[in-house]
């Protein structure tokens, strides 16, 4: 039976990829062989590679002055990975606090060097991110990092800080790909495939390769991602079907007219789940502040527990799954990411709809 899938990760992805997979899986390229089961250093993963480090940077409008990276270990080993390369030793790196994983971020740096918080909405419950004005970075920080959408909050920067000269890094594992962005803001971005992009077990990295030069050595290799760009993420065996799948996803991307379509299809999905949230009367709270409200995870409450609860089994009972809210936080979350269809949108509102005249 088809499903509505609001999963927040591992989330939706485009049926046509999943068909094209599905059609290649036993036979890949006429080798008569599966590509799960083939060499690394074959001629054709290494085309499926390079083909999605160059998909990725031409979706962004970028050339030879960034490389893409893809690594494991999600975004979590991110916040690791991150602060062993350009936190050193007397320095420090700043951290712009909007929710539950830019927290769990500067966590992770803390553990490595002196990581400052530049700004935090934390007490406010993280509903919003700050102004630009709010930020109280350090005297020449090693970055300054944000985390763009927060998945369980459902916060997101509708316009992404410009820091000049100062290195941006971003955790963009729920949005990238989402909306056209002018990515040379951005010394490092980085992304767990599996919220918008393809499946888990890879993680997409773009660096400026300036920013890459400053590095520190001195790492295990496996951790460094100079390794990752001297030998062109295959320094050890990758995740070879995630990053064939991302190489799918986003040609998906292109076919469908890049970025801009994207985010004309992102905004049209999030009007019409926030327009139920609002003609409501109260019934639906939604948690971000309205100028901060995340496209890609929709979070609100009901109000009580128990009338949650409900609406989540009915929504289930009738194919729309994955709408409960992060356990940390409760409520309910709609992951409404891109291979997410404008149909299963329409369909839970209706049932919002529905679910108020009901229960109102």
């Amino acid at each position: 039976m088809a499903v509505h899938n609001f999963n927040a990760g591992p989330a939706v992805l485009p049926r046509a990829v999943l068909e094209r997979a599905q059609a290649e899986l036993l036979d890949y390229k006429g080798r008569g062989m599966s590509i799960l089961e083939m060499s690394h250093r074959s001629k054709e993963y290494e085309a499926v590679n390079g083909s999605a480090e160059s998909r990725f940077k031409a979706l962004l409008g970028l050339g030879d002055d960034y490389r893409v990276l893809f690594m494991q270990g999600g975004a979590s080993g991110q916040f690791a990975l991150l602060a062993l390369n350009f936190l050193a030793p007397g320095a420090v790196a700043d951290y712009v606090l909007t929710g539950s994983w830019g927290e769990k971020a500067v966590e992770e740096a803390k553990r490595v060097g002196q990581a400052n918080v530049a700004a935090t909405t934390a007490e406010g419950g993280f509903r919003a991110v700050p102004a630009l004005a709010d930020l109280r970075l350090s005297d020449q920080p090693a970055y300054v990092h944000i985390t763009s959408n927060e998945t369980i909050q459902g916060v997101q920067w509708a316009s992404l800080p410009d820091l000049g000269e100062v290195p941006l890094v971003a955790d963009m594992s729920s949005d990238i790909l989402s909306r056209p962005f002018d990515a040379t803001k951005f010394a490092l971005i980085y992304a767990g495939a599996q919220k918008n992009i393809g499946p888990a077990g890879v993680t997409a990295v773009l660096i400026r390769q300036s920013f890459l030069e400053r590095a520190r050595a001195g790492q295990p290799a496996i951790f460094s991602y100079k390794t990752y760009a001297k030998n062109n993420s295959l320094y050890n065996t990758p995740p070879v079907f995630a990053v064939y799948m991302l190489d799918l996803v986003l040609g998906w991307i292109e076919g469908l007219g890049g970025l801009p379509a994207m985010a004309e299809r992102n905004a049209r999905k999030a009007a019409l789940v926030y327009g139920a949230i609002d003609r409501s009367g109260g019934f639906y709270r939604g948690h971000a502040e309205p100028a901060s409200r995340s496209q890609m995870n929709v979070t609100f409450r009901l109000p009580a527990e128990a009338l949650e609860k409900q609406f989540v089994a009915e929504a289930q009972a009738q194919g729309m799954v994955g709408l409960a809210g992060h356990r940390s936080v409760g409520g309910i979350r709609a992951s409404i990411y891109n291979a997410l269809e404008e149909e299963s949108c329409a369909t839970l509102v209706a049932f919002m709809d529905e679910f108020v005249r009901k229960n109102g």
